[in-house]
């Protein structure tokens, strides 16, 4: 008899294991790996200003003024000139938003005048809130050319009191100003994508 039960067990744990087999192989689950790679290619950038990208070159009015009764290319009553911004985003594949801003303006005769579009300010500061715009990613041409006039009227005002008021204006002016100044800061940010 216990050769039977040595034999019944055996038998058992036979049975055992291949159940555990086969019950194994039934409820096993597939499991496949397959390996990729993820890609994307970043759209480049470009931005500058009068061909620059770090610094704008210095915008100096009298190098604007044709008038051969100035002394060492200066500017004074009767003087009219313009300068140019040139915003380039060429080579960039993402949209941009350019905005330009005028900052530490100093010693500006007060007769001094700018002019936009047909639209005259009185001050360059007052001029930088219609000098942005956009700059598409497939617009075709990527460069924007904004030519700023200035002008310095020889008499400034309707009446002969009021020009006889502006020239005195313009004589103080001569006295105490020796550089008119100010910086030109230009804004290249890219727009937003959208769905």
């Amino acid at each position: 008899m216990a050769r039977k039960k040595k034999v019944l067990i055996i038998l058992a744990i036979l049975v055992l294991v291949l159940l555990a087999f086969i019950g194994g192989q039934a409820y096993a689950k597939y499991v496949s790996q397959v390996r990729g790679e993820g890609v994307a290619e970043v759209a480049t950038w470009n931005f500058k200003v009068n061909g620059q990208d770090e610094q704008v070159e210095q915008i100096d009015l009298a190098s604007t003024c044709d008038n051969e009764t100035l002394v060492d290319n200066k500017i004074a009553p009767g003087t009219s000139g313009n300068f140019a911004i040139l915003v380039d985003a060429t080579g960039s594949e993402v949209g941009i938003n350019y905005n330009i801003t005028f900052t530490e303006e100093e010693n500006k005769p007060q007769n001094l005048k700018f002019e936009y579009n047909d639209v005259e300010y009185n001050s360059i500061k007052d001029l930088e809130k219609d000098l942005s715009g956009t700059i598409n990613a497939k617009d075709e041409n990527k460069t924007r050319t904004l030519n700023i006039k200035w002008k310095w009227e020889y008499e400034t005002g309707s009446s002969p009191e009021e020009i006889s008021s502006n020239d005195l204006v313009d004589t103080e002016d001569a006295k105490t100003i020796e550089n008119y100044t100010f910086d030109v800061v230009v804004t290249g940010t890219q727009v937003r994508p959208q769905n």
